[in-house]
Formats: structure tokens, C-alpha cells, sequence
């Protein structure tokens, strides 16, 4: 295995405010560097082993968004005081207009139904939208949610990274060790380890995902995320997983737990169609929405 050391700074970040978009909490049960310059295969495809791992991880966004759109795949799995629970998703990204339409499929025993289905969420810069969402939300409407006002920037609030977020959370990697290459999904991969440092993040994001990530940075307790990422020989993200942790608050009586967040984002399918249409105002629900 080659393994390479690249230190820039760092720290590990905390959140609090997952019951407002009510999906954690739903399936929760309520639970309150080194030298080297660029090169080339011949074939015009970066060399990306020859790179400098904070290089080639804090250009992964702008290499997504030359990509266009891509098919996604998530995984959210929580666990706390013993109890363990993971929310999937799928679906399509455009990280050209950081637009994507996504099916969350929340764990039946956790939803307390067998039929319940799943939930439909489309991203947007700066906001989230969610049908079927259930707590007293009518069935024909959607819920919006200001991405920016959440204390998490919606790393987790909804059950999903949004996968731009995600990607430009690789713009603030420190303590970065090159882990070597292996196959995914019959994919050369490079895998690179490190912690995401989020106020980092934040000031060199993309305009369009710096209000969320801001308000991460101000929300979360701590200031870095460990991340695993790995990415193909054009520098394409193909997964990166993020480990958040954090101290959430308990209900009357009882004391705050401590809950661990691994949030997976699967890429594939690049130059796939993303169409996304936002839905109208009258469409959106603007009533009392019940917590777990």
C-alpha cells in the first residue's frame, strides 16, 4: 500500500438542529503538502497519483461541475445511546446548477409503518424541498426548507448530503494521506484519507453552497469532519464518506446522547439527463409541521 502524509490544518464538527427537516428524527425514534505538479496518462486524463492530494481533492467540485450530471446513490446511518438506523437515497445531481431530484427511503420500523413511502427531495442552492415528508403535511404538498438557517447547512438534516456540498466539503482537507489505488465498480480509484476542515471549506466554496456550509461552520460544535474520497483517473468523485459527531439535546429528564452521523454519496452514470422543477409557491406548505 502507498501511503503519503500531506498536513494543512484541521479539526471535527458537531450539529444540532436534525428535527427541523424531521428526517433523522423521524428514523432516529426522536432521539434528542508534498511537491509534485500535474501530468498526464497520454491520453489527456490527469494523472492523478502524481498530484498533490490537497490538490487534486480541492479541485473534485469543479471537476463534478465540468462533468455536468451524474446518478447518485446515499447512505445516512445513524447511531445512538445503541440504536442504529440507515436512511438510502437515489437519484440524479447536476452539479452544474447543483439542482438533483432524490428518493429517501426511511427504515420501516423506524417509521412506524409498513407502507410508508418514500420521500421525494430535490436540492437546490440554499434550499430543500420535500414531498410525502408525513408529519401532518398534506400529501400534495411540499415542505421548503432555507438550507442557510439550518445549523448543519443540511449535511444531515435531511438525510442526505447534498452531493455538491459534499464535494466542496473536499475543498478544506487537511492531515490528507494518500491510501493508494483499488476498483470500484470495475473503476480505477484513487483513495485518499484526511479531515475536511468546515469554516475552510466555507470561504473557498462555490457562491451557490457557501450559505449552507457558513452556517455549518457556525453551527457544528468542532470544525472538521473526517472524510474517506475516492476518485477515478480524471479526478471525478466516485464516493467520499463523511463522519459527523455530535452531542444532541435530550429530552425533559433525560441526558443529551452523543450521535455519530456516516454519510456515504456513491457517484456513477456521468453526463446522465437531470431535469428539476422546483415546485410553485402554491404548492408549498406553509402549516404546523408536527415533531416526533
Amino acid at each position: 500500500m502507498v501511503v503519503q502524509q500531506y498536513r494543512d490544518g484541521g479539526g471535527a464538527r458537531a450539529a444540532r438542529a436534525l428535527a427541523v427537516a424531521g428526517v433523522i428524527a423521524v428514523t432516529a425514534g426522536c432521539v434528542g503538502g508534498g511537491g509534485g505538479g500535474g501530468g498526464s496518462d497520454g491520453s489527456g486524463q490527469r494523472a492523478v497519483a502524481a498530484e498533490r492530494p490537497l490538490d487534486v481533492l480541492g479541485r473534485a467540485a469543479g471537476v463534478l461541475a465540468e462533468a455536468g450530471g451524474a446518478e447518485a446513490r446515499t447512505s445516512m446511518e445513524t447511531a445512538a445511546g445503541g440504536t442504529r438506523v440507515t436512511i438510502r437515497g437515489e437519484g440524479t445531481y447536476d452539479f452544474r446548477t447543483q439542482t438533483g431530484r432524490l428518493k429517501v427511503v426511511l427504515p420501516t420500523d423506524a417509521a412506524g409503518a409498513d407502507d410508508r413511502r418514500p420521500i421525494t427531495e430535490l436540492l437546490a442552492p440554499g434550499a430543500l424541498y420535500m414531498k410525502n415528508r408525513g408529519a401532518g403535511v398534506p400529501d400534495d404538498k411540499w415542505v421548503r426548507i432555507d438550507t442557510t438557517a439550518l445549523e448543519d447547512g443540511n449535511l444531515v438534516t435531511g438525510g442526505v448530503t447534498d452531493p455538491m456540498a459534499a464535494a466542496e466539503l473536499l475543498r478544506g482537507a487537511a492531515d490528507v494521506t494518500y491510501e493508494g489505488k483499488s476498483e470500484l465498480a470495475g473503476v480505477t480509484v484513487h483513495h485518499y484519507r484526511g479531515v475536511a476542515d468546515l469554516n475552510r471549506a466555507a470561504r473557498a466554496a462555490s457562491p451557490q453552497s457557501r450559505g449552507a456550509l457558513s452556517a455549518a461552520a457556525k453551527g457544528f460544535s468542532k470544525d472538521a469532519v473526517p472524510f474517506d474520497a475516492y476518485l477515478d483517473e480524471e479526478g471525478r468523485l466516485r464516493k467520499v464518506r463523511h463522519r459527523f459527531s455530535f452531542t444532541s439535546e435530550g429530552r425533559e429528564g433525560q441526558e443529551a446522547a452523543e450521535v455519530t452521523v456516516v454519510s456515504t454519496l456513491l457517484l456513477y452514470g456521468f453526463g446522465a439527463p437531470v431535469t428539476v422543477k422546483l415546485p410553485d409557491e402554491d404548492d408549498i406548505y406553509t402549516g404546523e409541521i408536527r415533531q416526533g
